[in-house]
């Protein structure tokens, strides 16, 4: 038996029974996701990665509340857009605290099939800055999209700890981000990233993370950016949903050697 067939019987061993009649592949790929972001340090042990049931678009996959590197299939849950747990024997598993982002933005994006959150290092300085996270990587075209900023205290005021813990902040959440947007930013606190499919919200959320690095690069060279128009960010956008397949083949290689190791 190869190692990769291994790594991906283990990866999907015992499933919950939320997502039994869920393909093994789109499991397999909620992992691979999960993992791969914290290989490239978008995610720690914080954030969170969802996809959309294909056979059931009023509700997601998502881990259990656990640190994204150390996901396995067992973790992966079935929720509703409320964001509740729809099987039995899931309800009293750790959710994640804000999976609300997640459920309310399905609610009102039908283009939405997967959704990563995270604390993107190198973004969250543009959440609290006046400089604005605009696209100069071809690859990150789609943040000529938009990437709103979603400021907490127009919401909650002023003694929130900046985190989305309500149905109603994830509805002010996904309003922020809009009909168009892949990217809404969140103050003090990290980013959201929005995709048609899991192979690109992977691509979207790591390459958000690179914009951002390069375009600090390029502040700090001094001088006036030359960011893409919004023709070419949108060109370049529409692309890269077809070229993201060629990086996700690879980190999906790589974690899964890594599981086959584990």
């Amino acid at each position: 038996m190869s190692a990769m067939i291994r790594a991906s019987r283990a990866v999907l061993k015992g499933v919950s029974g939320s997502v039994a009649t869920v393909d093994r592949e789109l499991i397999d790929d909620l992992v691979v996701a999960n993992r791969t972001l914290a290989r490239l340090n978008v995610l720690d042990a914080f954030g969170h990665v969802s996809v959309r049931d294909p056979k059931n678009p009023r509700r997601y996959l998502i881990s259990r509340s656990i640190a994204p590197e150390s996901v396995v299939a067992s973790d992966i849950l079935a929720l509703d857009l409320d964001s509740q747990a729809v099987h039995k024997d899931d309800e009293d598993k750790l959710l994640y605290r804000e999976r609300f982002i997640h459920g309310e933005i399905y609610k009102v994006r039908p283009d939405v099939n997967a959704v990563v959150h995270s604390h993107s290092p190198t973004v969250v300085p543009f959440t609290v800055t006046r400089a604005k996270l605009r696209p100069l990587l071809h690859n990150a075209g789609f943040l000529g999209l938009g990437a709103p900023l979603f400021e907490i205290r127009k919401c909650a005021g002023h003694g929130t700890d900046l985190m989305i813990l309500t149905p109603s902040l994830g509805k002010d959440l996904a309003k922020k981000l809009g009909k168009e947007a892949a990217v809404v930013l969140m103050r003090g606190h990290g980013d959201s990233v929005v995709a048609p499919s899991l192979p690109n919200a992977v691509f979207r959320a790591y390459y958000t993370e690179i914009n951002a690095r390069q375009q600090l690069q390029a502040m700090t060279i001094g001088g006036p950016i030359n960011f893409m128009t919004k023709a070419e960010a949108i060109t370049s956008s529409d692309a890269m949903l077809k070229a993201s397949r060629r990086p996700w083949e690879l980190w999906r290689k790589k974690t899964m050697q890594e599981l086959a190791a584990e």
